[in-house]
């Protein structure tokens, strides 16, 4: 009798096996007999613009900033053709990150254009606090204003339509558009509600012909991006393994478990790294910031994620001094760059 019983289980079990739909859990795949476990590699055609090496570029030099509340001092025609030259013609860089579409961005994708510059780029809306996340963010002493939001939320709305703009009026140039950088995770400072971002994904993907992401944290990605993921062409993902308390060693093992990790979340996904990268200088963390520990990491990520078809956004071009405290000039957030902020190069581009 049990062996009828048992039997007749076998069957049932293997009939639903046989009527599953195509897009199955990772779970699912890993245990099945007979079934190859899901990979991190993807498809050539999964490139953005058909390249895996990329960079994050921010080309304010020492003296310059964004707009910070009382106005920008924004890098020159020059300096941006400079840039543009040594990332191009010097490093072969062909795609760069923007991160918003303030007065700087848009010089750059003039400057791009009005020089012939064979260089893409993947366009940023910057989106400003909407929730005010004094509770999680350790900067955030007080609360932010009410009528500090609602103006967020104007402004907010302003950056869209003029990133928009930007993608129609730079289509050959704009090959991705990126909604909100790092808006979405429990400790920065400029918080946007989850359906609020989605709302915004929809407004620009009805309203441009690029393909439409929004970059986070790839732990944000794997644990609450579900309902995100359904709305982008692509899971912008972030890495900073030092961040994490990881040290050159096990950094690359410690990056690809961090990708294995959206990956499972998400088997049909397909993923960009928009942020990886290791500070050269860092008093947070000194004995792990050195410029030979990130040509290391550098030469590691982008062999491995080429080997992968994962278009990598490497963090960042150029050093920038009016990033994190102004009182220690030795903080990692001013110290990413694979070029010093005087543009002189460093280990990893020499």
């Amino acid at each position: 009798m049990r062996k009828t019983q048992l039997a007749i289980l076998l069957v049932l079990l293997l009939t639903i096996v046989g009527c599953r739909p195509t897009a199955v859990k990772q779970q699912d795949i890993e245990n099945e007999p007979g079934r190859e476990p899901i990979t991190i590699k993807q498809n050539n055609k999964d490139l953005l613009n058909g390249v895996s090496k990329a960079i994050c570029y921010s080309g304010f030099r020492s003296g310059q900033h964004p707009d910070r509340g009382d106005g920008a001092v924004n890098p020159s025609y020059d300096e941006v053709l400079e840039d543009m030259k040594i990332l191009f013609e010097n490093s072969n860089f062909e795609l760069i990150r923007l991160y918003d579409c303030g007065e700087n961005s848009e010089m750059v994708l003039r400057v791009i254009k009005e020089n012939g510059i064979d260089i893409k780029v993947m366009l940023g809306i910057w989106l400003k606090a909407e929730l005010s996340n004094h509770e999680s963010c350790e900067w955030l002493t007080e609360p932010i204003p009410e009528e500090i939001l609602q103006q967020n939320r104007v402004l907010n709305l302003m950056e869209i339509e003029k990133g928009i703009k930007l993608a129609d009026e730079f289509e050959d140039i704009i090959v991705a558009v990126n909604v909100g950088n790092e808006a979405l995770v429990d400790w920065n400072d400029h918080k946007v509600d989850t359906d609020t971002i989605i709302s915004y994904v929809h407004k620009v993907r009805n309203a441009v012909e690029q393909p439409v992401t929004v970059a986070d944290n790839y732990k944000w990605w794997a644990d609450n991006g579900s309902s995100l993921a359904k709305e982008v062409d692509f899971l912008a993902i972030h890495l900073y393994p030092i961040w994490e308390g990881i040290g050159i060693d096990e950094a690359l093992t410690f990056s690809k478990e961090n990708v294995m990790e959206v990956r499972k979340a998400f088997p049909d996904g397909k993923i960009v790294i928009t942020e990886a990268g290791w500070p050269s200088v860092a008093s947070e963390f000194s004995t792990q910031a050195n410029q030979a520990n990130q040509q290391r990491y550098y030469t590691e990520i982008m062999s491995w994620t080429n080997e992968m078809n994962i278009t990598t956004f490497f963090f960042e071009a150029f050093d920038e001094d009016w990033k994190g405290n102004p009182d220690n000039m030795l903080g990692a957030e001013k110290h990413w760059g694979l070029f010093g902020v005087d543009r002189n190069p460093k280990k990893v581009m020499q």
